[in-house]
């Protein structure tokens, strides 16, 4: 029997972009901006705009124009901590759903009748909305139109961005739709541009003209919650506050600050700031777009920022999304939060003895995730010394036996994977040379016991190789 350990001796292990035991950003396999999230069976869905790394026809990096992103980016998890990848979803575009878009920005995402809704922005000029059966689609179009206009939706031939929606459905079934955003000049201190409506039961209509919302020194980046019964309103502050405004409201550049209101269309009275801009945390800044969500007893703030961008050598407002703890008293105030690296804390621990997609991914480098014929998503690009690690599989007291994989073998030489419980090289599978180009599974016998609770590391030796899923026995 071959000693497959041999072939990890002094291998050079890929550099990652996010180290081991930090949680953000949430996903470094590609961008993704303005999260908005979702609770369904047990699992956190986010959705984020799919930013578009731009160059000119020379090669030269350009910043952000956000022009040619008509993508969403969809991950999820039971944990916090491990995501899986289930790829994008074709928003605007002739390929996506809704054809008459050019851009697909900011998506709100919502579930009522058993449908899931996602209204995007068609950058700044018109809200769409997308629905289907599935959290991860297929979506459709079921307009094909956009849902609201500036020239087609009273009330909003003023509104500067037309754009960034967050969206609520109240505990009696009624939904409503907040967004809008820009700074007219002049009118920093007051934009105007903040608009609210009732959502039709269809949720693909308006059942009232929206309103004025007014938030002071509004920029973008609608959020809308309910706590205890009263009706929060989060948004980005502009890049225009004054002496006055930083007096009155103690608010600053940029920042995500909120209002509360006793009505889902009252008046809204500003409460104050509850995040600095990323620039104070990391180094670098930008726009600040975020999502509020309470999730088995703690508040938790998605967010974009940029350290993804700045360790990819990128400059130009590439996003990536992460997760941190908002300060949320009993009464209902939200302190002043913090953005970190570290993240949070897992809130279940992974069941290696089921199938688990192999893009559920803790952190990892030298991978890609990309769609398998079925539609899935599998990693590629694997090469020697490439890795992944998933935090916190729990394999009780006793140890299993066997390590089974998914795997598409290379059609010329062999792979190898080295299966790390904890600090513990537990398994090793070989992948041989198969030229049928399909899916196998493969099982590997133990080498080592695997019990407790334990980070599993994945090591690879070899290439042209593909990953489809693992599980324990």
């Amino acid at each position: 029997m071959t000693d497959l350990s041999k072939y990890f001796e002094g291998i050079t292990l890929a550099e990652p972009l996010k180290k081991r035991g930090m949680g953000n950003p949430l996903m470094t396999q590609r961008l993704g901006a303005d999260p908005y999230v979702i609770w369904h069976e047990e699992r956190l869905y986010v959705y984020m705009t799919g930013d578009v790394v731009e160059y000119d026809e020379d090669g030269k990096l350009l910043d952000n124009s956000y022009s040619k992103i008509n993508t969403l980016n969809v991950i999820s998890s039971a944990d916090l901590v491990n995501w899986t990848d289930h790829g994008y979803i074709l928003a605007a575009g002739e390929h996506g759903a809704a054809k008459w878009g050019g851009n697909s920005w900011a998506p709100a995402i919502v579930r009522k009748d058993n449908k899931f809704y996602i209204y995007f922005a068609n950058s700044g000029n018109g809200i769409g909305v997308l629905s289907s059966d599935s959290p991860t689609g297929p979506f459709i179009d079921p307009l094909g139109k956009a849902l609201i206009t500036r020239g087609g939706t009273p009330n909003c031939m003023d509104v500067k961005w037309l754009f960034d929606p967050a969206v609520l459905v109240d505990n009696d079934g009624r939904a409503y739709i907040y967004f809008g955003g820009g700074v007219p000049d002049g009118m920093a201190a007051n934009p105007g541009t903040g608009r609210m409506a009732e959502l039709g039961a269809d949720m693909i209509s308006l059942a009232s003209d929206p309103v004025v919302l007014e938030a002071p020194y509004l920029y973008e980046d609608a959020g809308i919650n309910k706590i205890n019964g009263v009706y929060y309103y989060s948004y980005c502050t502009n890049f225009d506050v004054d002496d006055a405004g930083r007096e009155k409201f103690g608010i600053e550049n940029g920042e995500i600050a909120y209002m509360t209101s006793t009505e889902p269309l009252g008046n809204y009275e500003f409460k104050g700031s509850i995040c600095k801009n990323p620039e104070f945390y990391f180094g670098t800044g930008g726009n600040n777009h975020h999502c509020i969500f309470e999730l088995k007893g703690k508040y938790y703030i998605a967010y974009h920022a940029f350290l993804l961008q700045d360790r990819l050598g990128l400059k130009g407002c590439y996003r990536a999304t992460h997760i941190d703890y908002l300060n949320v008293d009993d009464k209902g105030v939200i302190h002043p939060s913090v953005y970190t690296e570290k993240g949070v804390e897992p809130i279940a621990n992974l069941n290696p003895y089921t199938d688990t997609s192999a893009v559920t991914i803790g952190t990892m480098a030298g991978l890609v995730p990309q769609y398998t014929a079925q539609g899935e998503m599998s990693l590629s690009g694997i090469k020697t010394g490439s890795w992944l690690t998933v935090y916190g599989a729990d394999f009780g007291n006793v140890s299993p036996k066997k390590f089974i994989a998914c795997v598409k073998p290379p059609q010329t030489g062999f792979g190898v994977i080295q299966v790390n419980a904890g600090e513990k090289a537990a398994a090793y599978l070989e992948i041989k040379a198969d030229d049928s180009g399909k899916f196998i599974e493969l099982t590997a016998d133990l080498t080592a016991t695997a019990t407790g609770i334990n980070d599993i590391t994945f090591v690879f030796y070899g290439e042209d190789y593909e990953f489809d899923y693992w599980r324990f026995e």
